[in-house]
């Protein structure tokens, strides 16, 4: 069986997120490192840095905890599994919180949020929710 990338982003970062640890190391590839490269341009991920143990690239990321309700949470839902691919077009991508949370979409042109996939009216599989 193959490993299934994005479970293991959202597994990592939720793990680090409950246990209140600083900083979350993933394993580096493309996916990835788009996935990281977005969660740092919408505020929740403060910073990253590339990390080589033996022949294994890693990305060390520094999480960033908001004060909502005096919590310090992250939820991310996982949408698409290696089992059951959910697909949505732009005119059918919903706001998550009103707009407040976003969606990453894996398109044609890349893994992109649900804003960006909007303006490009252009659809495809549904990863996560992340607010």
């Amino acid at each position: 069986m193959g490993r299934n990338i994005i479970a293991d982003i959202i597994t990592s970062i939720r793990n680090a997120d409950i246990n209140k640890k600083e900083r979350v190391r993933i394993l580096s590839t493309n996916i990835t490192k788009n996935i990281v490269k977005i969660l740092l341009r919408e505020g929740f991920i403060k910073n990253v840095r590339k990390h080589q143990e033996s022949k294994k690239k890693f990305l060390v990321s520094t999480l960033r905890y908001r004060k909502i309700r005096k919590e310090n949470k992250i939820n991310l839902k996982c949408i698409s599994r290696p089992g059951l691919r959910i697909y949505s077009n732009y005119k059918r991508i919903i706001k998550i919180l009103g707009g407040i949370g976003i969606i990453i979409i894996s398109t044609s042109r890349g893994i992109m949020t649900d804003k960006e996939a909007k303006l490009e009216k252009i659809g495809g599989e549904i990863l996560y929710y992340i607010w």
